[in-house]
């Protein structure tokens, strides 16, 4: 488990590297899901903190969704919807940088396993600001356990349960509206790093087996491959035969875009490839597991359901 966790940690890191670069123009044959609305709630608890950065994975979103934006004052790398655009990242990459983050004078910083290095952070408890570490979300499940430790690290336990059960019923609407469509899906999340040559295909505990499983189609990697991400290979393509391929933005762009996605081993040869069936997420939105998944789940449902009928 301990290299599993470990090489989400690296998918991670790079799809935030990712993000802030571009590669190129994405290609007009792709289905693009470029943003999602995050679900929230109106704050009913006051908060015991008023300045408090939050720089574990995701983080900030969590705290905007329950009602209490105007407490954040730092953010991390990943928290990316479009209401924290005009808070400042107080990382440099994953990295606490302690002097930055003691210029901002908060009286709570929410950091995770991800968070380091070890000195900065114990130069802030140094200097009397309190650290909280939460739990990380690696899939759908995981995100009721890190909305309640952030809610409870604020001290808004209230807004937390309701953020959480708002979160449930919007991810029950995404598998009934791929119900609906009539349609059955088998899809590979493949994950691409072209600047590093690295070609991944996403198996059982990747995240995004998670996401495609809950709106009702079926994760060709996560049936049959042996971890969460393995080596993309022309035997293992052939062996898989998706429908339709899922990948990040960035990383499609890293390749040249659908072009250099179907040049790699075996993918111009499976069904996806043959009828030009890519769907193409936000790299900070597909594996963010929090408040944004839900209107992506919706948005994925109905993309799959439009490629698999063309």
């Amino acid at each position: 488990m301990k290299s599993f966790s470990s090489a989400r940690r690296l998918i991670t890191a790079a799809c935030c590297a990712l993000v802030l670069t571009s590669c190129g123009q994405p290609s007009t044959q792709i289905e693009s899901i470029s943003q999602g609305a995050a679900t929230t709630v109106v704050a009913t608890d006051s908060p015991r903190y008023s300045r408090v950065i939050a720089i574990a994975n995701g983080s900030a979103e969590i705290v905007s969704a329950l009602g209490h934006r105007s407490i954040i004052v730092g953010r991390d790398i990943a928290s990316t919807d479009e209401d924290l655009k005009m808070i400042d990242i107080v990382t440099s990459g994953h990295q606490v940088v302690a002097e930055t983050i003691l210029a901002k004078n908060p009286d709570l910083v929410i950091i995770d396993a991800t968070t380091g290095p070890a000195p900065a952070l114990e130069q802030l408890r140094k200097n009397g600001i309190r650290v909280v570490t939460i739990s990380e979300s690696w899939s759908l499940e995981d995100i009721a356990g890190k909305i309640g430790d952030v809610s409870e690290a604020i001290g808004t336990p209230r807004d937390g349960a309701a953020l959480i059960a708002a979160m449930a019923a919007a991810e029950k609407s995404a598998s009934a509206k791929f119900a609906e469509s009539g349609k059955s899906a088998r899809i590979a999340f493949i994950y691409l790093r072209g600047t590093s040559a690295i070609y991944l295909i996403g198996g059982k505990g990747s995240g995004a087996d998670s996401l495609i499983t809950a709106i009702g189609a079926t994760d060709v990697g996560a049936q049959s491959l042996p971890n969460p991400f393995n080596p993309l290979t022309a035997e293992s393509m052939a062996t898989l035969n998706p429908e339709l391929i899922l990948v990040m933005s960035k990383g499609l762009e890293s390749v040249g875009g659908v072009d250099g996605l179907f040049a790699l081993p075996g993918i111009a040869q499976t069904e996806a490839g043959k009828n030009k069936r890519v769907i193409a997420v936000d790299d900070s939105l597909l594996l963010s597991f929090g408040p944004r998944t839900p209107d992506l789940l919706v948005q994925l449902a109905s993309a799959v359901a439009e490629k698999i009928s063309q």
